[in-house]
């Protein structure tokens, strides 16, 4: 349902930003790298990719609601337990922000190459903080338990990250290639692609 949500209102507000920078980051990558003709990992240069356009739509998300109200909530725990489990808030609110910064502590975690728990937590930490600021100035309210689920979320992000990490070292080693990894992250992109273009793949089986 988030995804879902992000995709349907997010992505389309958005999508001139996202081809813009995709544009930018394409051909400085490309020049650069045929310049000194250097190895071209497509997976990473992907990956790279997706984490700028999931910024973009972080942020795009973080402040895209202006309700011209500005408050601050410095009481932990007491905004997630006005939710009832399960319910649409309780989704939109407690586990939306955990779900939206899942990606960034993974990102984190894979771009540092850290088995270490505190260093992709605590930037989340900073990043979140310098967030709910924004949203504040913005108008909207700066929220402590926003922070303390970003966090979370973050934290998780890392834990996948380790997760694929073991699993990797797991598997035989034609799967570890660059080859195989640029297929199954080319692959992923297709299939989210056509996932957002409302596109059932498994119709056509």
């Amino acid at each position: 349902m988030i995804v879902k949500d992000i995709m349907d209102n997010v992505i389309p507000s958005i999508w001139p930003l996202v081809l813009f920078i995709s544009v930018v980051f394409i051909s400085i990558r490309g020049a650069y790298i045929f310049k000194g003709s250097r190895k071209v990992v497509i997976y990473k240069e992907i990956l790279s990719l997706i984490f700028i356009i999931y910024i973009l739509c972080l942020y795009h998300v973080l402040t895209r609601d202006n309700t011209g109200y500005s408050g601050i909530n410095l009481v932990p725990f007491k905004e997630m337990f006005r939710y009832t489990f399960g319910s649409d808030k309780f989704i939109k609110n407690i586990l939306g922000n955990i779900i939206l910064f899942i990606p960034f502590g993974f990102f984190t975690s894979y771009y540092l190459n850290t088995k270490k728990a505190l260093t992709p937590t605590l930037i989340t930490l900073i990043v979140s903080l310098c967030a709910e600021g924004i949203q504040y100035y913005i108008g909207r309210i700066f929220d402590v338990d926003d922070i303390l689920l970003n966090t979370f979320g973050g934290f998780l992000g890392y834990l996948l990250f380790v997760a694929f990490s073991a699993i990797r070292t797991k598997l035989p080693n034609f799967m570890k290639s660059d080859g195989f990894l640029n297929f199954v992250v080319i692959l992923i992109i297709i299939i989210i692609i056509l996932f957002a273009l409302g596109i059932n793949i498994f119709s056509f089986i």
